[in-house]
């Protein structure tokens, strides 16, 4: 089983992914970790990534994604702003999709509490303005607890 839980910074898709990991007993990755050294250095001087900056990083995401799958799966967490980017990790039809949305002031607001994050507080309206809405999977509201989310998710994904 391959579960994606995308979102913009600061949406929880940490928290939420720890908990399906949790859950369901399987491995857990974070995106971020997968980043390249100069992605890291360009957003912690406060730059947007590219098209180009991610297309490794989202190589290597759906590398580890089918290394996953030979041994049950795993869960990840991918802001995967962009179709182009969902589609090169939908390695197979049977991935399920996490969409984490809400309000911008909340997101801010959770953004500005994060401590020893590269990603910085400023870079949201960039990834706003990126995101593209999925037409797929399930779209859960931050507004609600993490508890709340997880449950959903869990539901979502036994159907």
């Amino acid at each position: 089983m391959l579960i994606i839980v995308t979102g913009v910074s600061g949406t929880g898709k940490t928290t939420i992914g720890k908990g399906l990991s949790n859950h369901f007993k399987l491995p857990f990755f974070d995106a971020d970790n997968f980043h390249p050294p100069e992605n890291i250095e360009k957003m912690s001087n406060g730059f947007p990534l590219n098209d180009k900056d991610r297309l490794p990083w989202l190589q290597a995401l759906a590398n580890q994604l089918m290394e996953s799958e030979k041994s049950g799966g795993a869960v990840l967490a991918c802001s995967a702003l962009k179709q182009s980017y969902r589609d090169i990790l939908q390695v197979n039809d049977q991935v399920k999709w996490i969409h984490l949305e809400g309000d911008r002031e909340l997101i801010w607001e959770r953004m500005l509490a994060r401590k020893n994050h590269y990603m910085k507080a400023s870079m949201l309206d960039s990834q706003i303005a990126t995101w593209e809405e999925p037409d797929f999977g399930l779209k859960l509201s931050i507004a609600n607890s993490p508890e709340k989310m997880i449950e959903e998710a869990i539901s979502y994904i036994h159907k």
